[in-house]
């Protein structure tokens, strides 16, 4: 369930309420300005940060509900005396979920996930499923590209699937910055699909599962089909390297790990040139 769909049904569950937002943050926080949770008097939903910060926050949040008069801003040192070391100062907000204040933060929140970072899986065989299972809960908005109208494995609600005879096609249509993860049950559909999206180079990330001696096969076909050793150097291939267990779920795991690491250095300019895995 995406993340404005999650606090929509707090909010249905749990109309009396109040949000807290981290409005400031000076020095080590455990969460960025803008972070938020909700709490009604027996639940919440999502999180500033946990620890003795959070409790302090549910506490001073559920006085609120009360109607007792507390302020709505608290500016917290996460020192010692209150049992975290982080060394900076968190500011909190409080507003009481009305009708204005829901509809405020659910737009922003549908807002946030419209602009998150778009990843393609090509093949919803059973990595490409695992993964999807895996990119679920992270701020990705991602989409199975298939043939096939048979998954090997169920995808999450939140992951679009699409269906093309043609899925090297769907690489025109991908977003800058968007990331293509190419896993299909063809070793020449995979070629064909990787060859288009190195093609590109707007995009973040480009890689295709497979072994060593996958990739020298690609790497001489790409050659031949004319792709230069600068768009050559932006596949990651194999996916998901580093350990000897070949289970999806596993490597789903060590994939979405690259997949956050690729995009957020993308994002900062801080991604090196040079990215290739030999």
């Amino acid at each position: 369930m995406s993340e404005d769909a999650t606090f929509r049904r707090f909010f249905e569950d749990h109309p009396a309420s109040v949000i807290v937002t981290v409005a400031e943050i000076r020095g080590s926080t455990p969460r960025e300005a803008g972070a938020m949770m909700a709490v009604s008097n027996d639940a919440t939903c999502g999180t500033i940060g946990g620890g003795q910060l959070e409790y302090l926050a549910i506490d001073h949040a559920r006085r609120l509900l009360k109607g007792h008069d507390a302020p709505l801003r608290l500016d917290i040192p996460l020192g010692p005396e209150i049992g975290q070391c982080c060394g900076g100062r968190t500011v909190l907000g409080f507003e009481v979920a009305d009708a204005g204040t829901v509809d405020r933060l659910l737009n922003a929140l549908a807002e946030k996930a419209a602009s998150n970072p778009s990843v393609y899986i090509f093949g919803g065989g059973h990595v490409g499923a695992a993964l999807a299972q895996a990119l679920a809960p992270l701020p990705f908005n991602t989409t199975v590209i298939e043939t096939r109208p048979e998954m090997d494995g169920p995808l999450p609600e939140t992951v679009e699937l699409r269906l093309s005879p043609m899925p090297e096609a769907e690489v025109a249509r991908m977003p800058a910055g968007s990331a293509a993860v190419i896993l299909t049950h063809d070793h020449a559909l995979d070629f064909l699909i990787a060859t288009e999206a190195l093609k590109r180079n707007d995009l973040a990330y480009c890689g295709m599962i497979g072994s060593k001696t996958k990739r020298a096969t690609f790497l001489s076909y790409a050659r031949k089909e004319g792709l230069s050793p600068n768009a050559l150097s932006r596949l990651t291939m194999p996916i998901g390297a580093g350990v000897a267990d070949k289970r999806p779920s596993v490597i789903a795991a060590l994939v979405a790990s690259e997949l956050i690491h690729v995009i957020s250095a993308t994002k900062a300019g801080t991604l090196p040139a040079e990215r290739a895995k030999t």
